[in-house]
């Protein structure tokens, strides 16, 4: 009998590294992009969590 692991396989160290980079990438323009915006909403978007995780904005 074969485990689910051993039908789908275990993903590389490339893929992993692959996802937490974009995952990265994507948290870092929410925080940084979104936040110092001077568009209105996108600064609105992002500036509860900012302030949550004691990130300054103003």
């Amino acid at each position: 009998m074969r485990t689910v692991w051993q039908e789908i396989g275990v993903r590389s160290k490339a893929d992993r590294l692959i996802g937490i980079v974009c995952a990265m990438a994507l948290g870092g323009f929410l925080l940084f992009g979104a936040a110092f915006a001077p568009i209105e909403a996108l600064h609105n978007a992002a500036h509860d969590a900012r302030h949550s995780f004691a990130f300054p904005c103003h």
